[in-house]
Parts: C-alpha cells; structure tokens; sequence
C-alpha cells in the first residue's frame, strides 16, 4: 500500500543492490523513512593534468524519471558540513584516494517539463606516494645512470650498450605510464611530458655516443693505414759525414713513428728500419 517514488541517478552506469531490508519507520504526521543500501558505479569527468598530484570532483546527481517538479520536490536532509561529517564517519576504505568533504546543492532540470534534482559533489585527493615511488623516482635514477655513463672510457663496448639498456628500462615504464593514464583527456597530463623530456635527453645522449664511436674508429683506421704505409728513408745518397736523417717529433705524431739506423762510416750502408711497438 506504500507509495514509492522513482528515483535515479543520473551519473550511474551499474548498480548492485545490497542487503535488502524490509523495515520502514511510519511517523505520526506522515512521514515515511525508508533506507536502502546499494553500490553504484557511475562516471566522473577527471581532469589528469596534474596527475598524480590531481584533485577530482565528482557529481552524484538524484532526480525522478517521470514525475516533474509539481509532483516530487527534493529536499537535502542535511547540509554539506553534516554530510561530510557523517562520510568520515562511515567510510571504511579510501585506497588510493583520500576524500576531502562533500557539498550538497538543489537544482533543476528543465527541458519540455522540469524536474527536481539534488547533486552531491564529492572532493577527492589522490594519494602520489605510490606514484612517485614506483614510477617518478625509477625515471629520476635512470636519467641519473645515464648521466653517469660520460665516466665509461669511449674505447670500450660497455658505454653503448649500457645506454641502450636504460633506453629500454625507459621505455618500459613509459608503456606502465600508457596503462595507468586514461585514455582521452582534454590537456596533455605532466607527467608525460617530464617522461617525454627524459626520454628524448637519453636519446641524445645515445646518439652522441653512437656519433663518437664512429668518429674513433674512423680515426684508429687512418692511424693504422699511416703505419702501413709509412716512408722508410735511404741514407744511400748521403755523404759519408752527414748521418742518417730522422724524424723529428712531430712527424713522428703525424706519420706514425718511423726510425732507421745506418752506417755513418766510411762505408754506405742503407737504412735498415725497426719495427715500432703500437
């Protein structure tokens, strides 16, 4: 014989209803108290710019489907100091978010016909330690090994090598970030453009890597080519007094080292070159 009004949520996109209770308080004057318990998963537009470091605010809209406002009229029980009072109180688990407080606001929604609604905003912190332990500070310490491997001697393989591995390390994480990032968002989150910074600076440093590599073997095959091909000097068609000519030091840079011995008595003897230690 009771009469039960319509309600919705407008936000909601799945409902699981709990423990149902058959109970009801019937008043004097003709108020009726009814409590139902339910889980009500609902959307909420997020602003991730400053992720993990965000604020989200989200709506839980009340209204009627068909009853307009000359029918139902809703009304707060409280007001929003005593609603977020009580969410403290009852709150179980927060996880990843902590809740701030909650306001409540009484509107309409008017389009052929207008309809009463009641919106409760809710104000929530996200919590960044997890985040910046398990993701920021990696980035952070990676870019710091980077920076670290100028130390590694040029001559040896392990410099190249190990950029490349961090290189990957990074890309890793970037694939983490991709996972835990919505998808669509209206502005370009923080986050992902220190990541994209890191990246690119270790890319470079990659690059000048591979550029210095390549410049030194280039440099150790032309020293090698002037060794070969080294003059050997004949002291055949000097005079017996003049000694055999050698080079002076910076042709010893230059050309690579080349030393002779000869014979500077009376007789003529050619130069016989010794071979030069690399």
């Amino acid at each position: 014989m009771l009469w039960i009004p319509d309600l919705l949520i407008y936000e909601m996109t799945e409902m699981v209803d709990g423990p149902h209770s058959p109970y009801l308080y019937v008043s004097h004057d003709g108020i009726v108290l009814i409590e139902e318990e339910m889980k009500v998963i609902s959307t909420c537009k997020m602003d991730i710019h400053k992720f993990p470091f965000d604020t989200q605010r989200c709506n839980i809209t009340f209204s009627s489907a068909i009853h307009v406002v000359t029918d139902i009229q809703l009304i707060p029980f409280s007001n929003s100091s005593r609603v977020t009072q009580a969410s403290r109180e009852v709150m179980q688990t927060q996880g990843e978010w902590e809740f701030l407080d909650m306001t409540v606001s009484r509107g309409k929604l008017i389009l052929d016909r207008e309809w009463d609604q009641i919106s409760y905003t809710i104000t929530m912190a996200r919590r960044p330690l997890l985040h910046v332990i398990n993701f920021l500070l990696p980035i952070l310490f990676f870019l710091c090994l980077d920076l670290a491997s100028f130390l590694i001697s040029d001559q040896r393989g392990e410099k190249l090598g190990f950029k490349v591995t961090v290189l990957l390390a990074i890309s890793v994480l970037l694939l983490i970030l991709n996972d835990i990032l919505p998808s669509m968002s209206n502005r370009t989150p923080l986050i992902a453009t220190y990541c994209t910074v890191i990246f690119a600076f270790m890319l470079l440093s990659l690059l000048e890597t591979i550029l210095v590599t390549h410049l030194m073997e280039r440099d150790s095959v032309h020293q090698e080519t002037g060794i070969d091909h080294a003059p050997a000097y004949d002291c055949d068609n000097k005079p017996d007094h003049t000694p055999c000519h050698t080079c002076d030091p910076e042709e010893e840079r230059r050309r690579g080292c080349c030393a002779c011995i000869c014979d500077v008595s009376g007789r003529k003897a050619p130069c016989e070159p010794l071979p030069v230690a690399e």
